[in-house]
């Protein structure tokens, strides 16, 4: 019988908000001068990658509903990217932000991956 751990996917697209950018910048700027490696510069973003994800995950908790034009969506690798023109977001409490355009990045959570594989699972009995 072999045992495999799964760990939990930890998506690199929070390095293209402002401030992941800006962590590979000081990250490239210390590479270059020879204050660390860029195998820590690398254990560096991974972990920058995964406290994202968990903090988002475990703290943000408001609704929001959404209006626009869908101009595009995808599925690839179990991730939806929907590009939205003139979207309107009103938030829990009536606030109303609006934009000229965004990029929804949406993956399967922890909760909804584990409950598909246990109903994938036969039943024992």
């Amino acid at each position: 019988m072999s045992y495999t751990r799964t760990e939990p996917k930890y998506y690199e697209f929070y390095r293209s908000a402002s401030i992941g950018r800006a962590l590979m910048d000081s990250l490239d700027e210390l590479i270059q001068d020879g204050v660390i490696t860029p195998q820590l510069a690398f254990k560096v973003l991974m972990q920058f990658d995964r406290a994202t994800t968990e903090t988002l995950s475990k703290h943000v908790k408001f609704k929001t509903s959404l209006k626009g034009h869908l101009s595009t969506y995808r599925l690839c690798d179990d991730v939806w990217t929907f590009f939205v023109k003139n979207p309107s977001f009103k938030i829990e409490g009536g606030e109303l932000v609006q934009a000229d355009k965004v990029k929804i990045i949406a993956v399967k959570s922890e909760q909804a991956t584990a409950a598909e594989a246990k109903a994938k699972q036969p039943n024992a009995g």
